[in-house]
């Protein structure tokens, strides 16, 4: 159902380097370019992508609260490996990685911030 999910940033060079680094981890790569407004990445174009763009209306981005990006991966392994590499760029932990309740038998996340402030969850089944 989700086809793509943006994050504001005021500065774009920072966030290339933090998602082209991080979104590696679980093989996503930049797909698309949007000249000087921001970027998408994904492992492949008929998945859902990740986007970082400045905002179209001139203004600073700012963080949403309660917004929260979830990012489906196929272990907890590499939820573990995400988590460590958000925090290693700069990112801020927001919960370490391991097994939450409130998402069902199974369900295993880490929560980070990016270097915008906005909210990520990485997260696994099984």
């Amino acid at each position: 159902m989700i086809g793509y999910v943006v994050l504001g940033t005021n500065d774009l060079p920072r966030a290339s380097a933090f998602y082209d680094s991080l979104l590696a981890e679980m093989g996503a790569k930049r797909l698309m370019e949007f000249g000087s407004r921001g970027y998408a990445w994904a492992a492949s174009m008929d998945k859902p992508m990740l986007c970082i763009m400045k905002p179209y209306d001139g203004r600073p981005a700012t963080v949403g609260n309660g917004v929260m990006v979830g990012i489906a991966v196929d272990s907890r392994a590499t939820v573990d490996r995400m988590h460590a590499k958000a925090l290693e760029l700069g990112g801020t932990d927001e919960g370490p990685p391991g097994p939450r309740a409130e998402g069902g038998d199974g369900f295993y996340a880490a929560y980070f911030r990016d270097l915008d402030g906005n909210k990520l969850d990485v997260f696994s089944y099984g």
